[in-house]
């Protein structure tokens, strides 16, 4: 099969890497675990024009709305950068905190949601986000419990499907990607803009975690590109989840790497390969340059329980 074109380096890989870690802290939400940490000024600001801004740093990338209207929020990280967050925000804009929307209900997204409330925000997602954050569960490829949150992190207003906001003179439709990362996320496109934030639908430059546990399939990952890549023009600005700002060619590379993988690990189960054959065959060697704390193996892990496999 023909190989992905590679289209952010190594090095910038090792730079997404180290925001990352720990990984468990910030793809299983464990707050306890997650404010053990002091704060570092790790929060930093990239103007993408037209009033809109991502804030990078560990934990999920941050898009910012700005205008008259007061300020469209997409995530907020972990609560140890609430300060450094409100700061940020407070630089861009000394008007309301109108909204912010969770893509999803992991911890480095919406861990900072009680300081955003109290800033007198409104925070929104899908129904599945506020079910997930109040459940205790397993997570079995990391083999721990997850614990639900405190009932102050959960959002306030809930959607099934898609909700449209008019705010700042600009359109933002936030559309459920069903069974993607997890059950619950969004995709938000700021329409005027030309900007889409796909939450951790999209890792730029990396393999991406897949939630099986809470709904997250690898086949709905590469439908929830489908659906970006189809809302995308060559000059739209794209926001992943972790990583650089990134253009429609990045999408369309991640999307088709994300379907070699599965194309792979579907042929060897037809084949009537075991998972154990498959991690000692390294199906994904010629991937290694894209593992982070998801590696090759994990991937193939995530594809398999994806296609049924235990």
């Amino acid at each position: 099969m023909p190989r992905l074109t590679r289209l952010v380096t190594s090095a910038t890989i090792m730079a997404i890497s180290a925001t990352l870690v720990p990984a468990h802290a910030h793809f299983i939400p464990s707050q306890a675990q997650a404010d053990s940490a002091s704060p570092t000024p790790d929060i930093a600001t990239q103007d993408m024009g037209n009033g809109i801004y991502m804030l990078t740093g560990p934990g999920g990338n941050i898009g910012v709305l700005s205008g008259e209207d007061g300020l469209f929020v997409i995530d907020d990280k972990f609560d140890r950068f609430a300060d450094q967050i409100l700061t940020r925000l407070r630089e861009i804009s000394d008007g309301p905190i109108k909204f912010v929307l969770n893509t999803h209900y992991h911890g480095d997204h919406t861990g900072a949601n009680a300081r955003m409330k109290e800033a007198g925000a409104t925070i929104m997602a899908h129904d599945n986000v506020r079910a997930r954050m109040g459940t205790t569960f397993r997570n079995t490829l990391f083999k721990r419990d997850v614990k639900a949150t405190k009932p102050e992190q959960w959002p306030v207003l809930t959607y099934s499907d898609t909700a449209t906001l008019h705010i700042n003179g600009r359109t933002v439709r936030a559309i459920h990607t069903p069974n993607a990362h997890t059950d619950g996320d969004t995709i938000v496109h700021i329409v005027e803009a030309d900007v889409i934030h796909m939450g951790d639908n999209f890792f730029n430059g990396l393999f991406p975690y897949i939630d099986v546990d809470s709904g997250g399939t690898l086949q709905g990952m590469i439908a929830s590109h489908d659906l970006a890549l189809d809302m995308a023009s060559e000059t739209t600005q794209i926001i992943p989840g972790h990583g650089p700002l990134a253009t429609r060619d990045d999408l369309q590379a991640a999307r088709d790497m994300l379907q070699d993988i599965l194309n792979r690990v579907e042929a060897r189960i037809e084949a009537g390969d075991s998972l154990k054959k498959m991690l000692e065959a390294d199906l994904l060697e010629d991937y290694k340059e894209f593992s982070s704390f998801i590696d090759e193996d994990n991937m193939v892990r995530m594809a398999h329980r994806s296609l049924g496999g235990s």
